[in-house]
């Protein structure tokens, strides 16, 4: 697997790696422990840089010379990341290893990258824990969408906001359908939303490694996530989450408008990861959505005629 080692430094290029690590976990997992390393010695050189006499406010000082120091700096951590490193990302990687499939190529939760986890204020996401190869799903995003805009349409209802809304984050959290949490045994959990299975969660539910940020770092823990007999079970419960939950009164107040709805959930703790609102609306704005929900309509307007 070849990543470009830019996205070391950039939280968005977890994002990338996921994509490979559908494919060939091990080999993005390395990628992803180099991420970590390369981000940990550029914050250090960060720390020394401000450590200096009046705060780092020296006679030479300017936003000019702060940008190519930060260049530099990000240049110095990628050089050392690709490197032996300091040891972090050999030890992250034999410490994540365990909790991979031990043949075959199991499918990681996008949750991973987007830090989201309904049900706590710490959303978290998911890769396989079972030592059997998690089957990965074939779908493509049109059939994906296909799949569930019967549900999105039933659930927009309940909760006053557009389908394509919940469509899109379904697809963020899931990759499209092809990183779904899946139980010990390998199936699916169907948990469309990244929802939690908390103290007031007393149905099924899969542990799996996740990543979750903690002041826009994310960092490995393990966490249970509900598991649901359908995908119309998880959008039931999806809108029943939201509903009884005070904290998301403001969200449902906005459901009308898109971008509002979409950043009150992250604002109520929806998602730890600082990136989560701007990343589900790139996800509802691309053309691979509005592909798909436009063949949808398509489809559904031939079958009345």
């Amino acid at each position: 697997m070849q990543v470009n080692p830019d996205i070391y430094l950039d939280m968005t290029g977890l994002a990338k790696l996921h994509g490979e690590a559908q494919r060939d976990s091990p080999k993005a997992l390395k990628q992803v422990a180099q991420q970590f390393e390369a981000l940990f010695v550029q914050m250090m050189l960060k720390s020394m840089r401000s450590a200096t006499l009046a705060g780092g406010q020296g006679i030479m000082d300017s936003n000019q010379t702060r940008f190519y120091q930060g260049m530099f700096d990000q240049q110095i951590a990628l050089d050392i990341s690709k490197g032996k490193g300091i040891g972090l990302a050999k030890m992250l990687e034999q410490q994540l290893g365990k909790h991979l499939p031990k043949s075959g190529g199991g499918a990681s939760s996008p949750n991973a990258v987007s830090g989201s986890a309904a049900g706590s204020a710490a959303p978290t996401a998911a890769a396989p824990k079972s030592s059997e190869p998690a089957p990965v799903s074939k779908q493509s995003p049109s059939q994906f969408v296909a799949s569930l805009w019967p549900h999105a349409q039933a659930t927009a209802r309940k909760l006053g906001v557009d389908p394509k809304v919940l469509v899109a984050q379904a697809a963020l959290e899931t990759g499209w359908g092809k990183g779904t949490v899946r139980n010990p045994d390998g199936s699916s959990s169907h948990n469309l939303f990244g929802i939690k299975a908390g103290g007031q969660w007393d149905g099924p539910s899969a542990t799996v490694t996740t990543l979750e940020f903690s002041h826009g770092i994310p960092a490995p823990q393990q966490a249970a996530f509900r598991a649901y007999a359908s995908p119309a079970a998880s959008f039931a419960d999806y809108a029943k989450f939201l509903q009884s939950n005070p904290r998301y009164r403001q969200a449902l107040s906005q459901a009308q408008d898109p971008k509002a709805f979409v950043q009150a959930l992250q604002q109520a703790g929806y998602a730890t990861d600082p990136h989560y609102a701007r990343k589900l609306l790139d996800v509802l704005h691309s053309p691979t959505l509005q592909s798909a929900v436009a063949g949808v309509k398509t489809d559904a307007h031939r079958s009345l005629t």
